[in-house]
């Protein structure tokens, strides 16, 4: 066996490692709602200052097992960062919250839709905020996006409020993440660190009333409370390790396993009303992300071409 077979047979497994950690971060992710299903009892905003606290705790062992303390103590210290950090703490929180609230109140459908129209409010967040220019295809994406939303509004003459709250936070959430240097794993633990203070402080409050769900319900929903951390980190550090390794068409595509996976529960597990309307709106947006995928894959052939030895 030559070199470069031997090369390529030992890239093999990284690589196959890889598309299993992302493909199975996505489907943690899709597969979410069935988990926060099972805490129907505990109000939303509870469950959310759960899930900052012990996400927190989790991820202090995990940080020193991944040698990434030092890093985490350096963010710490730089007032530039934290301050970035504060702004896509508030993000990624509201992002939070709004996905356990749609989940319990039975919107899962508006879950699903906002993270179809995610990737393309990224576009038009790169066009806004970063100068980055628009191709004519992912013009026409973005349109058909705009299209199925108004649709949806004009026929229920309701706007899906939650839906696009989803889709513009976590995509301001990942605009801000872009302009600070920092890793995956120690960006979280200092949002969820700069979370928990307050959580905690409501979390007392809610125990010395005598409300608190935790240590009073049931252990079954002590045990879900507490591992909302690794509902939350486990995905995180899945997408982290697969993301290196892929790439960034390959990671492009594998992000619509998530809401294709909530779409399928909230019709066909939860029976949620799927009316004509929907169907013509979500057929509008996947529509839009059928061409911005294919004109994605487009872009990054034409850039390897171009980038390829003569």
């Amino acid at each position: 066996m030559s070199t470069d077979n031997r090369s390529a047979a030992a890239a093999q497994p990284s690589l196959a490692a890889g598309l299993a950690s992302a493909v199975t971060a996505y489907l943690i992710w899709g597969l979410t709602p069935i988990y926060f299903k099972s805490l129907a009892m505990v109000p939303p905003f509870e469950i959310l200052m759960h899930r900052i606290v012990w996400s927190f705790v989790l991820l202090l062992p995990l940080m020193v097992l991944n040698r990434r303390w030092s890093h985490f103590v350096t963010t710490l210290k730089s007032p530039r960062l934290i301050l970035i950090l504060t702004a896509s703490t508030l993000l990624v929180g509201t992002n939070w919250f709004l996905f356990i609230y749609a989940i319990n109140t039975n919107r899962i459908l508006q879950t699903s839709l906002g993270y179809y129209i995610n990737p393309l409010v990224n576009v038009l967040l790169g066009m806004l905020f970063l100068g980055e220019r628009l191709r004519r295809l992912q013009v026409i994406a973005v349109a058909l996006a705009v299209l199925g939303v108004g649709y949806l509004t004009f026929y229920y003459g309701a706007f899906p409020g939650i839906a696009l709250a989803l889709a513009f936070s976590f995509a301001f959430y990942a605009l801000v993440r872009k302009v600070a240097p920092v890793a995956a794993m120690e960006g979280l633990a200092v949002e969820t660190l700069l979370l928990s203070v307050p959580a905690l402080a409501f979390l007392f409050y809610l125990d010395q009333q005598g409300n608190g769900a935790i240590f009073r319900l049931d252990w079954h929903v002590d045990l879900l409370l507490i591992g909302t951390a690794a509902a939350t980190a486990v995905p995180l550090l899945l997408f982290t390790f697969g993301a290196r390794i892929l790439q960034l068409t390959t990671i492009g595509f594998l992000q619509y396993i998530a809401p294709s996976c909530t779409f399928l529960l909230a019709v066909f597990i939860y029976h949620e009303p799927f009316s004509q309307a929907q169907l013509i709106s979500f057929g509008l947006i996947w529509t839009g992300l059928a061409i911005f995928s294919f004109d994605a894959f487009r872009y990054q052939q034409k850039r390897h071409r171009a980038l390829a030895p003569a």
